[in-house]
């Protein structure tokens, strides 16, 4: 990887993992949009987040879309190093989200506690809405995980942190032909798929969900830029959907404004991360890079 560091280029360079096709022009168009602006400002596409996130420590990019994995990712790291990480903002969308644990109509499970002895289909292991979260809340329930019940993964594009859905639709697809007891979903993926046909309608239904958690954010770290980050998040949040130019870029990325960030809303997942250990090496291993 070429060496983007702050040093050599006065540019603001952005870091994305590539989840989808759209995210080339996603990122295409807001290039333009903030250089007809004054914003000096490049973009580089990663294959997964923790590609990003390391490359974010050793000053390859200034700024990181971050999943809330990569969030905490970079955060506990740069803490171990000194640093500082911040959540500059979000998507009105991030906010307030809740998995949703769905059950066959008529599979005769009707409380949380049914579910020992059962299968219990989730996504990507490091998904958090469709795995980590919805695993962590059954264990504040009273069901653990590898003792009460067992969980099938469905590791759909392992890196990418659950962004591509595809792991819940084939964790949904099999609880409806039966190898599955339940399964863990985005509430607003289990609308999708009842709109789509993937879940036919009367054939499952939602258990209990999880509490609200918020989902990714812009994430900066001390010192880097800061002249250039306060620009970038001033031009974020003046973004209008009323703007003709901006309102397709807005729909592509799914949100209506930008939002201020906050980490209030990761809470559950740090909870979960801790719980099974899930970005222990990682943090640890990035520390060591980055020493």
């Amino acid at each position: 990887m070429t060496s983007l560091s702050p040093s050599h280029t006065s540019e603001l360079v952005l870091g994305a993992v590539a989840y989808d096709q759209k995210v080339v022009p996603i990122w295409d168009g807001f290039l333009q949009y903030f250089r007809t602006r004054g914003l000096a400002f490049d973009y580089v596409l990663f294959s997964n987040y923790e590609r990003q996130v390391e490359a974010h420590l050793r000053g390859h990019i200034h700024v990181a879309w971050n999943s809330p994995l990569a969030w905490l990712q970079t955060e506990r790291a740069a803490a171990r190093l000194g640093r500082r990480a911040e959540a500059i903002c979000m998507r009105d969308s991030d906010r307030d989200l809740r998995s949703v644990i769905l059950v066959r109509s008529d599979g005769g499970i009707n409380l949380v506690a049914d579910l020992r002895g059962k299968i219990v289909a989730v996504g990507a292991r490091d998904s958090p809405q469709a795995t980590l979260i919805p695993l962590s809340d059954l264990a504040d329930q009273g069901l653990v995980l590898d003792r009460d019940f067992e969980a099938r993964a469905f590791d759909v594009l392992v890196g990418k942190h659950g962004d591509h859905i595809g792991g819940e639709r084939d964790a949904v697809r099999a609880l409806l032909r039966g190898e599955a007891d339940a399964a863990c979903i985005l509430d607003a993926n289990h609308l999708a798929f009842a709109r789509d046909g993937s879940i036919p309608p009367s054939s499952a239904r939602v258990l209990t969900q999880t509490r609200a958690y918020d989902h990714c954010n812009f994430t900066v770290l001390d010192g880097d830029q800061p002249e250039n980050v306060a620009r970038f998040r001033e031009l974020l949040l003046a973004m209008s959907y009323g703007d003709p130019e901006v309102r397709p870029l807005l729909d592509l990325e799914g949100l209506k404004e930008w939002v201020p960030g906050r980490v209030s809303g990761y809470a559950q997942l740090s909870a979960a991360v801790d719980r099974f250990g899930t970005i222990d090496t990682f943090v640890a291993g990035v520390e060591a890079l980055c020493t």
